[in-house]
This record gives structure tokens, sequence and C-alpha cells, in this order.
């Protein structure tokens, strides 16, 4: 029979299969611009090496040594349990010098983790133990071995986190300082956990965190996401069944662990993809998503953060929302945003390509900052606010905030497009026309959508796949609209909006849009997508975005109540919230639009939708329905 660590790292394994978690144009540029609004924009600058010539500094201690299942108890008597990983001489005897604490709290099973999880544990928690640190990973309620149930960023397990903290603090090997790290659900624990003020909470390090759970990944538009969620589902619920390390000491709380996952099972996680698919309430934005969207507690995390982005993340949208938000509120807060999918950005393997070390060392620079008080006057300057990857010329540029200086360009639809045939998108007069949008159940299959909304795992089991870099084909499936070749850089950094006036014969559908860069050799790149079912059009005009006048982040409440189909013959304009990037499009490159109506395998409606979407959907354009594409632009 195969042992408790061989199972683990055949998970670990697994995990890179199943994944884990879930600039404007000039006036010569395209036609005449608008000329209002016009700022002067703070130039991006090219990335280097750091110019103060930091260096990692070496190990303090030689070994490491683990204790694991340490029992942590919570207030209300569920007891979770923790490895907790500490520096040790050449002997291997803990160093008995209390240190500053690292926790990691975690859905994914803290033993997978510690085979590396499929290259989804972050960094090598050894490398800042060995200078000096003490890690703490922990199984979140009712995973690993931990007791109770899980039920996902419910309110039990976002306290648990705040008092992880407070226990950690006062461990006698804590000095009382404390910090966090990991990505994605370790990411998101990480901010619920700095909600709650822990006494000792120094600063964190969130990769690819999510901020509104309902908008960034579980119904993005809409629609159900059945890429990912249901394997996230799955994953949790499978390595909570791993025996627990101290099943033979402690057989009785070993059965109770396992007994307390099985009913979780039952009672959380299969009712709830049962009730989505059938069209029950989690279709629907409400109180069980405003419980685990931790956007609605950011206010109150005032600690230092340094987050990690993808431009192709499950949770592009709600990294920079989080990120902004610390900003704008003067805590001090840095993000990275690279060319990278789930997987990627989770590991960090490729975060060096920024220019500033390896995710490792990043991460014991901010700690020995924030939480050795170690004196570090080129922080700042060595490493900006922002780091971007700038989609085009893919470059690594840098800036001080996502949303600066820029400025909202719109381009109008023009003309009638066919599956075949591109309409126009201009910033001049546009022409009348109808556009159909067919309904074609493959759309979507041969993109970069594909990857990103399973995590990374198409990159991971075919990176040549053609369709990850060229979404010619793909476009053949709906209707494009694209602009002549520019003359000027386009450059896109933010959110987008695409207001299209539509109607449907069915008086539902989805439109499933992205924003494209078309080569002059007929290569066509996707920058970003976004999504937006019709009958959930509506606008809370007070939660949208606006600039210079102009939409650029849609926000619709998605409540059954505001869910309405169009009439018959009704057009109706359609604001589709495009997911923020950075992007440049070169002189003799196009910009393109394309519209379609599915997105597989990402989305699909619940059930009693299903017939509504095997519709034509017609795209129009004309003075009396100006269809357009915004963009925040920085000239």
């Amino acid at each position: 029979m195969p042992t408790r660590s061989t199972v683990a790292r055949l998970l670990g394994s697994a995990l890179v299969l199943t994944s884990l978690t879930l600039v404007g144009p000039s006036p010569a540029a395209v036609g005449a611009t608008r000329a209002e609004g016009l700022q002067a924009a703070e130039p991006a600058s090219l990335v280097s090496a750091p110019a103060s010539g930091w260096t990692p500094r070496p190990e303090d201690f030689p070994k490491t040594v683990t204790q694991t299942d340490v029992k942590i108890p919570m207030s209300d008597g569920v007891v979770l349990r923790a490895d907790v990983k500490r520096p040790a001489d050449a002997s291997g005897q803990a160093i008995a010098t209390p240190l500053p604490v690292l926790v990691t709290i975690t859905a994914y099973n803290k033993t997978v983790l510690a085979t590396g999880g499929g290259g989804l544990a972050g960094a090598d928690p050894g490398f800042l133990v060995k200078r000096g640190y003490v890690n703490v990973t922990v199984d979140a309620r009712g995973t690993g071995s931990s007791r109770g149930r899980w039920n996902a960023f419910g309110a039990r397990e976002n306290k648990d986190g705040g008092e992880v903290m407070e226990w950690a603090h006062s461990q006698p090997w804590s000095n009382g300082t404390t910090g966090m790290t990991g990505p994605s659900y370790m990411g998101i624990s990480q901010l619920w956990a700095a909600s709650a003020k822990p006494t000792g909470l120094k600063a964190i390090f969130p990769q690819v965190p999510g901020a509104d759970v309902y908008r960034d990944i579980v119904a993005s538009g809409g629609q159900l996401d059945v890429g990912f969620i249901p394997l996230w589902l799955g994953l949790v619920t499978f390595t909570g069944l791993i025996p627990p390390a101290f099943t033979p000491s402690e057989p009785l709380s070993a059965i109770g662990a396992l007994v307390d996952h099985l009913v979780a099972a039952g009672t959380f996680t299969s009712p709830l993809l049962v009730k989505a698919a059938l069209g029950g309430d989690p279709n629907y934005d409400g109180p069980f998503y405003k419980e685990r969207s931790v956007i609605n507690v950011a206010d109150q995390i005032d600690v230092p953060a340094f987050f990690v982005s993808g431009e192709y993340d499950l949770f592009q949208r709600g990294t920079p929302l989080l990120f902004e938000n610390l900003r704008k509120r003067g805590v001090p807060a840095k993000m990275i945003v690279g060319p990278w999918d789930h997987l990627q950005a989770s590991s960090g393997k490729e975060i060096a390509k920024a220019g500033y070390g390896t995710l490792g060392e990043l991460q014991l620079r901010w700690f020995d900052h924030w939480l050795k008080n170690q004196p570090d006057a080129a922080l700042d300057s060595d490493i900006p606010n922002l780091t971007y990857f700038d989609q085009g010329p893919d470059t690594w540029r840098t800036s001080s905030e996502w949303i600066t200086h820029q400025q909202a360009s719109s381009f109008r639809l023009s003309g009638s497009a066919t599956n075949g045939k591109p309409a126009a998108l201009t910033s001049g007069a546009s022409q009348d026309g109808v556009s159909n949008v067919l309904p074609v159940p493959v759309a979507g299959l041969c993109t970069r959508s594909a990857n990103q909304w399973t995590a990374g795992v198409v990159n991971q089991l075919w990176s040549r796949n053609p369709c990850l870099k060229n979404n010619r084909v793909n476009d053949k499936l709906g209707v494009v609209f694209q602009t002549d070749p520019v003359t000027s850089p386009v450059k896109i950094q933010g959110p987008i909006n695409a207001h299209l006036f539509a109607s449907s014969n069915s008086g539902d559908g989805m439109l499933s849009v992205a924003v494209e860069d078309v080569a002059p050799n007929g290569k066509v790149s996707r920058l970003t997508g976004g999504w937006q079912v019709l009958s959930h059009r509506k606008l809370d005009e007070s939660r949208t975005r606006y600039m210079d006048g102009k939409i650029i982040q849609p926000y619709h409440p998605f409540t059954r109540a505001d869910q309405k189909k169009l009439g018959r013959g009704e057009v109706a304009p359609i604001d589709v919230e495009v997911f923020p990037t950075a992007a440049t499009i070169r002189p003799g490159h196009r910009l393109r639009l394309a519209v379609q109506a599915f997105d597989i395998p990402h989305l699909l409606p619940a059930a009693h939708l299903a017939v509504g979407t095997l519709t034509v959907m017609k795209v129009h354009t004309s003075a009396q329905y100006p269809s357009e594409l915004t963009l925040p632009t920085v000239p």
C-alpha cells in the first residue's frame, strides 16, 4: 500500500494537471481622436536591475527542522493543524532564539505542498527559514489534517485567519513579529487574516489573490465557470481525504477529521454544484459571495503588501483592484504583473524576468525590511510601486500606480461584419450595420482563454499549442471589428469596456469579446477578454468606473431580481467588462475587437438558461446605436 508521503507526492504532481484554486492614439493613428480631456501622462519607464546593487544576504543557519501537525485551537473549539519549520544548527537541533514567523494558510493539504505542490507552493520556505525566519503552514478548517467543515472562505474560516496569526505571535519560538506568504487560496487567506488586524502582523506577500469571488471567477459576466470551479472544489475535497500524518498516534482525531471532511463534501460541495447547475442561488450574486469576497474588507487591511499578478491569470481582474485599494489609502503596496497564467504566477518561477531577483529573494528583501526592521533606503527606488509586462513590445515597464493619467479613448464599431469578413473599428464616423453573432458552441477552445480558465493546465500539457499564440482560427467563429494599421502606438493600461448595442432572437445569450492585436503578417494575439449575459445587462452606476465621462469598468448587480431578458425586437446597450491589461498596439498593427457567443471550456449557462443561449444575437452600429470600445490609454 502506498505511504502517505508517496500519495502526497503523486497529488503534488497532479495539481499541475487539475489546477489549485481556483496610451491613446495620436490624431494620425487611426483617424481623428477626441481632443478633449488630454492630460500629460506619467511616462512608463523600462525596468533595469536594482540600481543600489542590492543582493540577498547569505544563510544564517545550515539546516531546517520541521514539527508536523502542531495543534492550533480556535475559539470555537475546532483544532487546526500546522507544520512548523524552524532553522537548525549543523546537528539538526532547532535554534532556540525566538524569530519572526511567516505563515501560510492552505486548503490544499500542507503535506502536498511540502512535496512541491506541483510547483504551486510558491517559493521554497527553506530559503527564508535558513535566513532567520520560522515558517508555519496551516491546513485551513476542514482540509488536510485540520478538523471542522470546509465551506470555501465562509465567515468562520475567515475568522480563523486572524486567530492563527495571534497564535503564531504568541509561540515561544516567535519573537512576536509575523508575516504571511503564499499564492492563490493562500494569497486570499493572507488578506482575510490581515483584515482582522492581528497583533504582530507586519507585512504580507499575496500572489494572485482574488477580490470579488463572483465577478473574478465564479460567474464572469453572469455565466458559470465550468472550466475551473468544479476541478477546484473536487481538488480541495480529494486532498482532504489523505490520512493525516498523526493517524497512528491519534487515530480517533484522524478519523474525526476525515468524517468532518466527508460531511462537508456531502453538505456543502456537492449541493453547491447541483444548485448552480440547476439555476439555484449560486448562479446569482448575493450574501453567499459577499461573505467570501475579500474586496469587501479590503479597507480594513493596513499592513504593507507585495502583490504578484498575471495578465492571463484567474484573478486578472481582482488582484489590481486590491493593489489599488491599498495604494489609495496610503498603505505601502507593490505589484508585479507578468505574462503569466495561474500556475506560472503561483510558482513564481519566472518572476526574476521582471528584474528584481527570484521570488525568494523578493520575499527576503520585503520581510527583512518590514519584519526585521532592516534599513533599505533603496527599496522604493529599486522596485517601483508597479512593474508590468507591456504586451506587444514584450517589454517590462514601471509606473507609480495602475491608473495614473490615462484618458478614455473610444473606437466606434462601423458597418456589418460576417464570420469571414471584418468590419471597421474607428475613432471617426461610423457606418450603419448589423452583425450576426452565431451560436457556435466550440468558440473559445482554440484560444489563450482556454488555458487561462483552466489555470494554465493547457500550457502545461501542450506548451507549443498554436492556439495559445494565435487567435486567428477562433476569430472565424464570430465577428470582428478592426482598425486600419495604426501609425503611432496605442498604449493600453487598465480595465476596458465594450459598449455594444445588441438584440437577440431569444431575448438572451452571452457576448464573449476579446481585445486583440493583429500583426502585419496576420497573426492575432489575444490581449484580454470579457463576457456579458444580455439579461444581466443592468448597471449599478454607483459602482461603475468612469474615465473622462466614459465607462471603463462596468459593474452589474447579477441578482435574480435584476435579471431581465430583452423584449422581441428590442435593441439595448450591453456593457461588457473586459478584464484589465497592459499592451501596446505598435505601428503597422491593428486593434481588433472579436465578438462571439461562447467561451468554451470557460463558461456555460445554468440548465434552465441553456436553450436561450443557442440563439442568434445581433450587434448594431449606427448613430442611433453607437457601439464602441473604450480603452484607458496613455498618450
